[in-house]
């Protein structure tokens, strides 16, 4: 029983916590949580773009929207490593629904509740990808991930290459 009760807890905490972004008014919604024995996994959609955004270049919606999916990734594990101090790590996944299509994988971790030194990187991305998740940017715009794409090298060098564009600094 108490399983259920820390479940409804997360649910309630991302609802209450992830309400509002930085980036975006639009809420975080959850479509999945699993707990099995001492796994667990999450996936949730990602903030839809700031309509406020939408008088801004398009490389700074793009930059915003990114910028979110991001830190809603690492509050994600930050809140699920909170409510669940038994869990050592966890498998979380991002979507996002382009209009009229099936919603997209756009990030994906297996993360672990070993805190890495991200204090000492201001870059939003290298945090992210410390805490354990890839995603690909394409243009400063996560892209898709594929089943094909779980690959070493992609996990380790999948974001944009330097002079191409998208987010290199964590701070505005």
């Amino acid at each position: 029983m108490r399983q259920l009760w820390d479940i409804a807890d997360f649910a309630r905490n991302v609802k209450r916590r992830l309400r509002f972004g930085d980036f975006s008014r639009a809420p975080l919604r959850l479509l999945r949580f699993e707990l099995c024995n001492e796994t667990i996994e999450c996936d949730w959609m990602t903030r839809a773009a700031d309509p406020m955004d939408a008088g801004l270049p398009l490389n700074i919606q793009r930059d915003n929207e990114t910028r979110q999916a991001l830190a809603d990734a690492i509050a994600v594990r930050n809140l699920m490593f909170d409510a669940f101090p038994k869990i050592d790590s966890a498998v979380l996944r991002g979507f996002r629904q382009p209009a009229r299509e099936p919603p997209e994988m756009i990030l994906l971790g297996t993360v672990s509740r070993e805190m890495p030194a991200v204090h000492r990187v201001s870059s939003l991305v290298m945090q992210t990808k410390l805490y354990g998740f890839c995603f690909s940017l394409e243009d400063g715009l996560l892209g898709p991930l594929h089943l094909g794409d779980r690959s070493e090298e992609f996990i380790s060098f999948g974001t944009t290459q330097p002079g191409q564009g998208g987010i290199s600094n964590g701070s505005k």
